[in-house]
């Protein structure tokens, strides 16, 4: 009993791995000339055809709360590009040999890596005014990524990712 309580709290734990996003824009921008936007038709998202569906649906769902609507002739353009990257591994046990002795020492240290390496995705998310040729807003998420995520799973990760990414457009100014 105590194994699996020990069990399901290291998995809530790790379930909730904080979404890192940095925000970058052009300051000189007046974001509320922006009401309508269209994502690039030959965008390449990195994501599989199923998981680019949920993080599209998830970014129309939370523009439309904030008021803004797709359009064929829209105000801008997004773009998204993701890529996985193994996070280097922090936890290692050390062990060490060592000697002394009328001032002679020497020693020899190993670190053995305890468990595997972390994936993580990084999702960059582009606001392109295309009439002016130039980005005007860029957010870049990292966070940890399960491969063999439940199709469920993944889509709460990627709405809670762009819950946290839409959260910071417009800036305020």
């Amino acid at each position: 009993m105590r194994f699996l309580k020990a069990t399901m709290l290291t998995l809530f734990i790790i379930s909730c791995a904080p979404i890192r996003v940095n925000y970058d824009y052009d300051k000189t921008t007046n974001f509320k000339t922006y009401k309508t936007y269209q994502y690039y038709a030959d965008m390449e998202t990195g994501l599989n055809e199923l998981d680019t569906k949920r993080l599209l649906n998830a970014i129309d769902a939370k523009m439309e709360a904030k008021g803004f609507g797709i359009s064929e002739n829209p105000d801008f353009f997004i773009d998204i590009k993701s890529e996985e990257y193994q996070a280097a591994q922090r936890q290692a046990v050390g062990v060490g040999v060592g000697g002394s002795g009328r001032n002679v020492g020497g020693g020899i240290s190993i670190g053995l890596p305890i468990g595997q390496a972390n994936i993580n995705r990084q999702i960059t998310i582009d606001f392109v005014d295309e009439n002016k040729k130039q980005l005007f807003w860029q957010a870049i998420s990292e966070s940890s990524f399960n491969p063999k995520a439940t199709p469920e799973k993944r889509e709460a990760r990627l709405n809670a990712i762009v819950e946290k990414v839409i959260s910071g457009f417009p800036p305020e100014q």
